[in-house]
């Protein structure tokens, strides 16, 4: 039987992929490739972007196309069987990435491209995509001696491995602990809501009565809602202790040693390439120019926002003293202690908004937010191959045209792992037979419909859709042919959430919220009198989230760059004097938040993490213009997307953002839309 992930597929063929399809079709795939290239290299008298560059773009394509519904699965339905064969391949993959990026005679057929007269008349977009390639040359060693080349290919190898191994920590200890509740009175406080995902979760599993899971539906509730304190504790200390030595299942998932010699090999890894640290090899493909630059804007921003941050903990701890009888605010207490506040300042929970926010309504008004700004319509398709019910598929069109399409997977159950997130399925590129469109995969956890009510969504869950769906339409209507800088392929790390903070404006703005808000029973709109309260309440605490946010940046980024040789930090240490600088609410003594920090360990976000309050300058500062010129301009619309959205990678995102704004970001408007005043962030 023919194996479909070898197959040329316009979509993931997913009904058909089995675990032990997987290896052999990389495996072949990656030895097809290997003799191609060697095959091209040896017959090419002059290389040209036709001959060379096209052609490897065509067979990078079709590995892409076999291991992207692989790693979705994996991400998605995980099973002891899938995560095998996944990680079977990921060695493969990595020793195929390091030797391509170290091939010496690639590389010297790049830089032929480069150097010949033809590269003038190249496009913008095809130009960058071999300046790029030749930084990553030099970036994946190929400039150094053989025994170092093969040095640095065992290290991108077994990182591979490591940070899958991380990440599969965190989500078996995410499953592996559970609380089974039969009295409900030990659930006081908890919205119907919470405890009819929970009693679905027990009967899911055969039992009687509730069922908490560390899975963030169920989680949040607890943390936000549950007045047993006792039970706050105990949730508490089982999810910041996940995958580490310490809580319910200390040292069964411990990341610990993983983390270390994830540390090591990167230093190691830089040092090859003559960087002092790693944080320095990672900002030498992001906007920011230095690591110095990116210290500089996040202790600059760190030390406008901290007197507010300390206000506002301080009002919390008076708050709850004198009005929940809690005169010490333990690390469980604070969501808890936040969310009484905020009902008893704004009248206003989550759990009120919910009801106005019923899945369905909520995906048709974000869908209308996109069109008017960007004149693209969606269109749902109910025959397509999934791999869950709950996945669904939709085209993206432009005057009548299909131009793109995403998956759309919402919500949160086993084996699918926790967050949210943006993939790309497919590339836009030219090729052959045509255009290849570009296919997003779109993923969230929300909570499911429980019983006969569709999914309701909370505010903070409808920005964060808004936020996944702004990095699937930088994806989907790029304009950019070139696979390399097409979509959000090529961006500079630190400007790439720059579409996804933007599109989150929307969810706030009384214009939108009109049709993006609709009651599961009758329809109606957000009532003016809770949008008053939800717009009152934004800034609630954003001093404090600033500082949070803060927090894990500057821990990821100091940890990348003080971990060398002389002084190899101590994790734990290095994050106690992060949050002795920035901190202003409590941390509990066996908290190891770290051990669960999938971005930097498990994703790409090491020495990285910093990219989230960057692209945010870039964000607020480009929805200014709206503010300017009216939220639903529409000539305002089609420039971001002609602009920012349209070029994908193929301009420098500086460059992109001042064609947009007409100058340089300014953090001014951040400060602002995070209600962030006072002389001290002047």
């Amino acid at each position: 039987m023919s194996n479909p992930l070898l197959q040329h597929h316009t979509l993931p063929p997913f009904s058909a992929i089995q675990p032990e399809h997987i290896q052999p079709a990389i495996e072949q795939l990656l030895e097809t490739n290997r003799q191609r290239i060697h095959a091209l290299l040896a017959s090419q008298p002059e290389p040209t972007w036709d001959n060379l560059m096209a052609q490897i773009e065509q067979w990078d394509d079709e590995l892409a196309q076999a291991w992207s519904p692989v790693g979705h699965l994996n991400s998605t339905m995980n099973s002891d069987e899938l995560r095998d064969a996944y990680n079977a391949c990921l060695p493969l993959l990595s020793q195929y990435s390091t030797e391509m990026g170290q091939n010496r005679a690639l590389f010297d057929a790049y830089q032929a491209v480069r150097d010949s007269d033809a590269f003038a008349q190249l496009s913008a977009a095809q130009q960058t995509a071999i300046e790029h390639a030749l930084r990553d040359f030099r970036l994946a060693g190929v400039d150094l001696e053989d025994d170092k080349k093969q040095r640095f290919g065992d290290i991108k190898q077994r990182l591979s491995e490591l940070t899958s191994k991380f990440g599969e920590n965190v989500l078996d200890a995410t499953h592996a602990w559970s609380q089974h509740i039969t009295d409900e009175a030990e659930l006081a406080g908890l919205p119907d809501s919470a405890k009819g995902l929970l009693a679905q979760l027990a009967q899911q599993k055969g039992k009687d009565g509730w069922l908490i899971t560390l899975d963030f539906p169920s989680y949040m509730p607890i943390m936000s809602y549950a007045d047993n304190r006792d039970l706050r504790q105990q949730v508490y200390t089982a999810f910041v202790t996940r995958a580490s030595d310490q809580g319910p299942n200390a040292g069964e998932f411990d990341n610990s040693a993983i983390m270390n010699e994830i540390l090591d090999l990167r230093l190691e890894l830089a040092q090859l390439l003559g960087f002092a640290s790693y944080a320095e090899y990672s900002v030498a493909t992001k906007m920011a120019d230095s690591a110095d630059e990116v210290m500089t804007f996040l202790n600059d921003l760190a030390t406008r926002s901290k007197p507010q941050a300390a206000r506002e903990f301080a009002e919390l701890q008076q708050f709850a003293s004198d009005e929940l009888g809690l005169p010490t605010l333990e690390p469980w207490d604070v969501t808890y202690a936040a969310e009484k506040l905020r009902q008893q300042r704004y009248a206003l929970s989550q759990e009120d908004i919910r009801p106005y926010l019923p899945v369905d309504r909520t995906i048709a008004g974000m869908f209308e937010v996109v069109s008017r700004l960007f004149g693209v319509r969606f269109e749902e398709q109910q025959q397509f191959d999934s791999y869950h019910p709950d996945v669904r598929f939709f085209h993206v069109l432009k005057d009548g045209e299909q131009i793109a399409a995403f998956y759309l997977d919402l919500y949160a159950r086993e084996k699918k792992r926790g967050g949210a997130w943006m993939d790309d399925c497919r590339i836009r590129r030219q090729t052959a037979n045509g255009l290849q469109l570009p296919v997003a995969y779109l993923v969230c956890n929300f909570t499911p419909a429980v019983g006969d009510q569709p999914a309701l969504l909370t505010h903070d869950e409808l920005t964060t859709l808004f936020h996944e769906f702004g990095h699937g339409i930088h994806h989907m209507l790029t304009q950019v042919d070139v696979a390399a800088v097409s979509g959000i392929n090529g961006v500079a790390w630190d400007a790439v959430e720059l579409p996804s903070q933007f599109l989150e404006n929307w969810c706030y703005e009384p214009e939108a919220l009109a049709f993006i808000s609709g009651h599961y029973q009758t329809g109606e709109p957000l009532p003016q009198a809770l949008l008053d309260k939800l717009l009152a309440a934004k800034n609630f605490q954003s001093g404090m989230m600033m500082m949070r946010q803060l927090e894990f940046a500057l821990f990821d980024f100091r940890l990348h760059n003080e971990y060398r040789d002389q002084q190899r930090v101590d994790i734990t240490e290095l994050l106690q004097q992060v949050r002795e600088q920035v901190s202003v609410v409590p941390v509990a003594d066996f908290n190891r938040f770290q051990h669960g920090f999938s971005h930097i360990f498990a994703g790409g976000y090491a020495a990285g993490y910093y990219s989230y309050k960057w692209a945010e300058v870039l964000s607020a500062d480009a929805y200014s213009r709206f503010e300017e010129d009216g939220i639903f301009n529409t000539a305002t619309g089609a420039l971001f997307r002609d602009t920012v959205l349209a070029n994908g990678g193929s301009r420098a995102a500086a460059e992109l953002f001042t064609a947009f704004r007409g100058r340089k970001p300014s953090v001014e408007p951040l400060l602002r839309h995070s209600g962030i005043t006072g002389e001290e962030a002047a």
